[in-house]
């Protein structure tokens, strides 16, 4: 029987705290570096910051105008004054962190591995490992599923922190008061009845949290902690470390890094998903992870889907003859097989463009 010990990756912890040098599977390829390196630039100018309660409440034209804009130019926005309490914020973070300093063997109750070999998206480890010569990332994660709520795998959840599984029910409910808002907010500015991007999301919607650990690297200048991609989902929010950057945007050629959270914003990313719905009014932006040779980086990601039995297209309402569709329609479930193949493979991370028309 041929050796297939390469689909079963090392925890990425383990690999930090006992080798000098990554192994070569991490390391990113000259023409991967396309020229250039890890680094990152500054941002041209601040991360787009949007006051939703202001937004929601009223909403401003100011805050409109600024919502319209980051959507347009970066894909991708912090928002303040959305209420969710800082104490909710910094008690996940740190119930994270914790979970993530356990003893292997504690956090191997919550493993993605069937009989210890058989891939599964939720649970601890690390993405699946399609290809031998696929390059992988210097992270570890625990994906769960935690909406819909009946369709919780709690064998997945840990038990350790004591607070992880209240907090993470609480912390669930507010994200989603903040992706109604979001949407609503979006739909306006799109001059969409408030509801309609909301009424995409039916009660078969998946919502997916991933809990992320990027160990620090001895090599940040060859190895990704997540490697080029953008998301599928129709929208992700993200709560990040406070401490330490490590998310960079690409735009128009260049790689830019975001700042550290401040002043308990939250970051909101457009997914490919919402770019098909709009049409590609809003488009999905690629993203990154890079990682840090001195410290370890934590980030909480609420990744908001689609029914996957569901037809992903143009909403009718924005297309026109002048706006005829961009998009060919297709169930979210294969698009979503067709998303983690392109990304896996390294053909091409954006697969929202194979399927325009």
């Amino acid at each position: 029987m041929a050796d297939e010990s390469w689909r079963l990756p090392n925890s990425v912890q383990q690999l930090a705290a006992n080798m000098q040098e990554p192994p070569s599977q991490y390391l990113l390829r000259e023409q991967e570096l396309l020229g250039g390196n890890l680094a990152g630039a500054e941002m041209p100018e601040p991360v787009p910051t949007i006051d939703l309660g202001l937004l929601s409440a009223s909403n401003d034209p100011e805050e409109a105008a600024k919502l319209l804009s980051a959507l347009k130019t970066w894909g991708f926005f912090q928002i303040s004054n959305h209420g969710m309490e800082a104490s909710m914020m910094d008690s996940v973070m740190s119930a994270s962190r914790e979970f993530f300093h356990l003893p292997l063997e504690e956090k191997k109750k919550c493993s993605n591995l069937i009989d210890g070999k058989h891939f599964q998206v939720e649970g601890y480890g690390n993405d699946q490992v399609r290809t031998q010569d696929q390059r992988l990332d210097w992270s570890d994660r625990l994906h769960l599923r935690v909406e819909p709520e009946g369709g919780r795998n709690l064998a997945h959840w840990p038990t350790h922190p004591k607070s992880f599984r209240d907090n993470l029910h609480e912390y669930a409910l507010k994200c989603k008061r903040i992706k109604s808002d979001i949407l609503r907010a979006m739909a306006k500015i799109l001059k969409l009845d408030e509801d309609c991007l909301g009424n995409q999301f039916n009660s078969n919607a998946p919502t997916f949290a991933r809990f992320n650990h990027f160990p620090p690297c001895p090599r940040p200048d060859l190895v990704l902690g997540i490697k080029p991609h953008a998301d599928f989902p129709a929208l992700t929010v993200l709560l990040m470390d406070k401490d330490v950057a490590g998310l960079q945007y690409l735009r128009d050629g260049t790689w830019y890094n975001v700042p550290a959270a401040c002043d308990h914003t939250l970051l909101i990313n457009i997914g490919l998903t919402m770019e098909i719905m709009t049409n590609g009014i809003f488009r999905g932006p690629m993203h990154r992870v890079v990682t840090n040779a001195d410290k370890e980086r934590i980030s909480v990601a609420m990744f908001y889907g689609v029914d996957p039995e569901q037809e992903i297209g143009p909403i009718a309402h924005l297309l026109s003859v002048e706006q005829p569709a961009q998009y060919r329609k297709m169930k979210a479930k294969d698009l979503l097989v067709l998303h983690h193949e392109h990304y896996a493979g390294g053909r091409g991370p954006r697969i929202a463009d194979a399927l325009k028309i």
